[in-house]
């Protein structure tokens, strides 16, 4: 017999109705551009590019291989602050009339509302791929599901591996390792947070050990042992700032995807028991992580780098798997029995393909920062076979002023970018830009996140729709 995780039933709006209300929500005025790269101290300011998104189909759920595009990452982002707006968010510092003003909007009932309304749908075209990539089968028991799992835990020892390759071979790996760095804050500075829907209620014997997880999250009452003070120390010590979403538009896709799959299972009760497989999967790999990590860390930064957030972790959390197994997981099929089963499997496996697609996305990202002189020089080959070629390619001439920022975002396809005059600033990630001037362009990798500044009184350049940029050599 073959068990799948019955379809959820919800209002679904039409294709015009969705895009109605996703522009709705995303123009509210702390989404739109702004005209720095960082969000300083302002944890309300979340750039969502809404002029992009009356062009983009959110009724058609995503296929794994198209969740690394724009279409994805807007859904995400929106995701996000929808998210987050049930989390009090403060800033580091005193409120000034400015953020005082955008807290009151992020925390507005219309913005919530706005909120719910596209959230069911998002949800479904950013996570639906997902019931397609597992299916269980057979016939679980309890015995059946405790062998399993205790076989599982702590076994994806290749964890961050890719990563840390990445890193350690990147041109650049201190600007590698901070761009990883920065994917976290998502979902290490508030994953607790979207812990807490599944703590109330009613669990019986669970409950003590639930809420334990989420207490240890916190540091059990002092501030200095929270998890996420612990990591904004690390970020301080590599020169990062620690303000919430300081650096929104340096998140990937892939990133946020892993830090809104928690997030999506918490907010759906329904989903319980599959956030239970999911959390066994995070709490099962987090020791071997953790001193992957500080390793990894360490020796990039020469020891000038405060791993102790990840060091606790390998000391002290190596036991969490089988905790979570033994006093979470075991004792709600007990009271619930068998049929809950599935769920739970099909929790872990999805967190495992989630946690492997974030992977990839930064894998692809650091790739692409490394080839940014490259890329610059490569621009002038497959221009010239462009011009010459004789197939028409779709190409947009685009004028802006001076300090016109684009907000990061990705393309479907190659694009070649073309100078016609004036100078452009190219931002392919953190501390990763080439200046272009005119007569001068680069080759955009689809799929890769990317943003640009003016910084001249105009600059005019074309954007060329080459599908596979390769095809030109």
């Amino acid at each position: 017999m073959t068990y799948r995780s019955p379809a959820d039933e919800q209002h679904r709006l039409s294709g015009a109705e969705l895009r109605a209300a996703v522009l709705a929500f995303a123009t509210n005025p702390i989404y739109l551009d702004g005209e720095h790269w960082e969000n300083d101290d302002n944890p309300y300011r979340r750039q969502l590019r809404p002029q992009d998104l009356r062009y983009l189909d959110f009724t058609t759920p995503l296929r794994r291989d198209q969740v690394l595009r724009h279409a994805s990452l807007a859904a995400q982002r929106m995701l996000t602050c929808i998210y987050e707006a049930d989390l009090v968010l403060l800033p580091q510092s005193e409120l000034t009339p400015g953020t005082y003003e955008d807290f009151r909007s992020f925390y507005s009932s219309d913005n919530r509302a706005r909120g719910e309304a596209i959230r069911p749908a998002l949800e479904a075209y950013a996570f639906a791929f997902l019931e397609d990539e597992v299916i269980i089968s057979g016939a679980w028991n309890t015995e059946s599901l405790e062998v399993f799992l205790r076989e599982l835990d702590g076994h994806d020892r290749n964890v961050l591996l890719a990563t840390e390759k990445a890193i350690r071979h990147s041109d650049d790996p201190r600007r590698a390792a901070r761009m990883w760095l920065i994917q976290r804050p998502p979902g290490l500075l508030s994953m607790a947070s979207a812990m807490l829907g599944t703590v109330l209620g009613t669990l019986g014997e669970p409950d003590p050990e639930w809420s334990e997880i989420v207490i240890g999250r916190y540091g059990h009452g002092m501030h200095d042992a929270a998890h996420r003070t612990r990591y904004e120390h690390t970020l301080a010590s590599v020169g990062l700032r620690q303000g919430l979403h300081h650096y929104w538009q340096y998140y990937l896709p892939g990133s946020l995807l892993m830090s809104n799959y928690f997030h999506y299972l918490g907010r759906n009760h329904e989903l319980f028991f599959r956030y239970l497989g999911a959390l066994f999967h995070a709490e099962s790999t987090l020791a071997d992580f953790s001193a992957r990590a500080a390793a990894l860390l360490t020796d990039v930064f020469d020891g000038a780098v405060d791993v102790k957030c990840f060091t606790e972790h390998a000391a002290t959390e190596a036991g969490n798997g089988r905790t979570v197994l033994e006093n979470l997981v075991l004792p709600v099929v007990q009271r619930c029995g068998p049929a809950v089963i599935p769920e739970i499997l099909r929790g872990y496996q999805q967190a495992q393909i989630v946690a492997e697609l974030a992977e990839e996305d930064f894998v692809a990202q650091i790739s692409w920062m490394d080839e940014g002189k490259a890329n610059k020089r490569l621009y002038e080959r497959v221009y010239r076979a462009v011009l010459e070629a004789k197939v028409d390619v779709p190409v947009v001439r685009i004028a802006e002023p001076y300090g016109e920022l684009s907000t990061t975002h990705s393309h479907q396809g190659d694009q070649l970018c073309h100078i016609v005059s004036g100078t452009m600033r190219f931002v392919s990630g953190f501390q990763s830009q080439q200046v272009l001037e005119a007569g001068e362009g680069i080759i955009i990798w689809r799929n890769r996140l990317h943003g640009a500044i003016i910084e001249s009184d105009e600059c005019v350049y074309e954007l060329h729709s080459v599908g596979d940029y390769r095809t030109f050599l």
